[in-house]
């Protein structure tokens, strides 16, 4: 753990005295500290007013050496980053997004207050695209860029990978289709240069007031993917579920642990009398959830991807359209074969393979007295070739 030199002079005073040297001085000490991140294999900064500062790296949270932030620094950083528009935002609801760049890398800022206080947390977005094999994701998620069109949903808690997987399912469209991709973000996060697609980009407060409006207008912007950053409200939800019936291919997240979680809480957010509506709709469009969680590698290298897949075939459409979401668990956990698999069965196999250990994923199970047979378990042929090489 870095300890920060809490008592040396430097890291007591203010950045700058002088009002018209502060903004500048304020803005070169922060993007130094961002730059530290990638070489720290940091994923996160934590900075609030009269704190040391704080990092993360492989999902620990450790301080990191540099001066404590002052709440006139603080304030006049977040002077220095917000447009108008954001800092209106900021003072209205106490948080603001937007996304930066510092020494050739890209970050996701987020100001809030706390306790009166402004804080921030900086989260570095790789400058490349990984493949999906170095990212340890499934083939299946790759097969998701290849869909023609329908609603794909990535679910999963703050931090567990969510951006990072659609950034790569995005750079394999951009990179081999020639499709018009327009994301539509709070903040942009990734930024993709066109190749063989070509990418449009929509901020909101910058080219676009809210997700709602932003994707109703994109159908006359002649895209072939939508990429909508969060499924926040009911309206957008509605309007995704247009784009997707209208012959679309949608990609959008949700904050929910698990794949079925994720098709509960949206059909959820519809008011009573639109829930049977709403179900016969999505079972029209919906082509897979994809749920994600990060745990930590056996060899201490990271973090590795646990991953729930649930594909909407006519059977899972059909529990959906009948309001019998409480059986779609059993169809993912026996649908091995149509490339669908659960928490239980993606845990396992990154313990067959040594990637997490044991003691780290039967915690996490649904079932940890009968997880330790399944990780034992040879599920096929390809599983036992691994074991072997």
């Amino acid at each position: 753990m870095r300890e920060p030199l809490a008592e040396s002079p430097e890291v007591r005073e203010p950045l700058a005295e002088k009002p018209e040297v502060m903004k500048t001085s304020v803005l070169s000490v922060f993007n130094a500290l961002l730059e530290r991140l990638p070489k720290a294999d940091a994923s996160d900064l934590h900075l609030v007013a009269g704190l040391p500062p704080r990092w993360r790296i492989h999902g620990e949270l450790e301080m990191c050496e540099g001066r404590i932030w002052h709440t006139p620094e603080m304030a006049c950083l977040a002077e220095t980053l917000l447009s108008e528009v954001r800092t209106k935002m900021l003072a209205e609801t106490g948080s603001a997004d937007l996304g930066h760049s510092a020494g050739g890398h890209r970050f996701r800022i987020h100001f809030f207050r706390s306790m009166g206080r402004l804080a921030l947390v900086a989260r570095y977005l790789p400058d490349r695209y990984a493949s999906f094999s170095e990212l340890l994701l499934p083939p299946e998620i790759r097969e998701l860029a290849w869909l023609p069109f329908g609603l794909v949903l990535v679910t999963g808690v703050t931090g567990s990978g969510k951006s990072t997987t659609l950034a790569s399912i995005t750079h394999e469209i951009n990179a081999n289709q020639t499709r018009h991709i327009i994301t539509i973000e709070d903040p942009v996060e990734f930024v993709h240069h066109s190749i063989k697609g070509l990418v449009s980009h929509r901020e909101l407060g910058q080219d676009t007031p809210d997700f709602a409006t932003a994707v109703r207008a994109s159908l006359r912007e002649d895209p072939d993917v939508i990429l909508v950053g969060e499924l926040r409200d009911t309206e957008t939800m509605r309007a995704a579920l247009t784009a997707a019936e209208t012959g679309h291919l949608v990609f959008s997240t949700l904050h929910t642990g698990d794949a079925t979680g994720a098709a509960e809480r949206f059909l959820g957010a519809f008011p009573g009398e639109e829930q049977a509506m709403a179900r016969h709709r999505l079972a029209l469009v919906l082509k897979a959830v994809v749920a994600q969680q990060l745990l930590p590698r056996a060899d201490k290298a990271g973090r590795a991807p646990a991953v729930e897949i649930l594909r909407g075939t006519p059977a899972v459409l059909n529990l959906i359209a009948s309001n019998r979401t409480s059986q779609l668990y059993s169809a993912m956990e026996s649908g091995s074969s149509l490339g669908m698999k659960t928490y239980d069965q993606s845990m396992a196999e990154l313990v067959r393979k040594g990637i997490v250990a044991m003691e780290t994923a039967r915690p996490l199970s649904r079932n940890p007295e009968g997880f330790a047979l399944l990780a034992q378990k040879e599920s096929s042929p390809e599983n036992a070739h691994e074991r072997r090489k």
